[in-house]
């Protein structure tokens, strides 16, 4: 069994729940702690719920939720998250940075869930800064501040700075965290108390819907990739493609160019294979298999294929996972 690696003190993090803040991303990060602590029969992890000025928060679900403390009263803390559901202009940065003060900000790591880094940003702490958020703010977030490096990953864990698209996300950030700080083997059994098959890395990418990359004025092309996605054990040529969606060849091919730059048959490749890599990653099924179920006519192949277009073969694909905490699922001694 992996056991914590030692630490001198319990980690105290603070929750900082703005309004509309998502009850599923703190039940989850609060949730994952609360394990953490159970599994190591020992307090890791002491967890403080605040507010701005100790009020108590209703959230996006409609919920109001009660919280220990204002922020400017807290005790000293060595991480505070912002959780926010939304980005209206119900939250003062004035009184944020007031309540921020009383920390010590230079050792204080500082982190955002879902649309919390949004506040972050806008309080002026992730300027230089690697940071995400969710997918459907991200063009906001981009427009709004130039100063920071927005990414579209699921989360993004830098020095002092951390941010999570919230959701399903949140799981894995906070599984994440535990990791760096009380070793690999035993968040790997913190995330098998959650039956995850993996835990999903920080630069994975968020799936951001095609309308929403592409807007709402494109629905032929919108209708052909989800053509594709839906076939994609018995790949559709793109004569049926164009013939289904009821356009032709060739102006399927231009609405691919123009809007997404590519042609039908690479961007078909390219959501078969990252299928494939998908599967290598969270499934034992063997490289044959795999490989006819993303519509590859036989294990050579796939093989080939999927080399030419990752740099390496399905084989050392799957090789890498033994390198991952969230893969290692062999119990270590001691």
């Amino acid at each position: 069994m992996g056991s914590p690696t030692p630490a001198a003190k319990p980690q105290r993090y603070g929750f900082l729940l703005l309004p509309h803040a998502s009850m599923a991303d703190y039940a989850l990060a609060v949730e994952v702690l609360t394990r953490a602590n159970q599994l190591a029969e020992k307090r890791l992890y002491e967890v403080l719920t605040l507010s701005v000025k100790g009020e108590s928060v209703v959230t996006a679900s409609g919920q109001k939720l009660a919280v220990e403390l204002p922020l400017a009263y807290a005790p000293k803390l060595d991480a505070l998250f912002m959780l926010a559901d939304d980005i209206g202009n119900d939250v003062s940065t004035e009184e944020l940075n007031k309540g921020l003060a009383s920390q010590s900000l230079d050792t204080l790591r500082l982190g955002g869930i879902g649309c919390g880094s949004y506040w972050l940003a806008k309080a002026g702490y992730l300027n230089g800064v690697r940071a995400t958020i969710h997918w459907q703010e991200i063009s906001r977030f981009t427009d709004e501040f130039p100063e920071v490096i927005v990414s579209s990953n699921l989360y993004e864990i830098e020095p002092g700075r951390m941010s999570c698209a919230g959701g399903a996300a949140t799981l894995d950030f906070m599984i994440s965290l535990v990791a760096s700080e009380h070793g690999s083997p035993f968040a790997a059994q913190l995330s098998e108390l959650f039956s995850m098959e993996r835990v999903r890395p920080g630069n994975e990418r968020q799936r951001i819907p095609l309308a929403t990359r592409i807007g709402g004025s494109q629905p032929k092309l919108t209708e052909a990739v989800s053509l594709m996605e839906a076939n994609i054990e018995e790949p559709l040529t793109t004569d049926d493609i164009a013939y289904y969606v009821g356009v032709s060849r060739r102006q399927l091919e231009r609405l691919f160019k123009q809007y997404l730059n590519t042609v039908p048959s690479k961007y078909y490749l390219e959501l078969r294979l990252n299928r494939a890599r998908q599967l290598l990653q969270q499934t034992s099924k063997s490289i044959v298999q795999i490989g006819l179920a993303c519509g590859f006519s036989s294990g050579p192949h796939f093989s080939s294929t999927y080399r030419n277009h990752f740099g390496i073969t399905p084989r050392e694909e799957r090789a890498q996972r033994t390198h991952t905490f969230v893969e290692s699922r062999t119990p270590t001694a001691g």
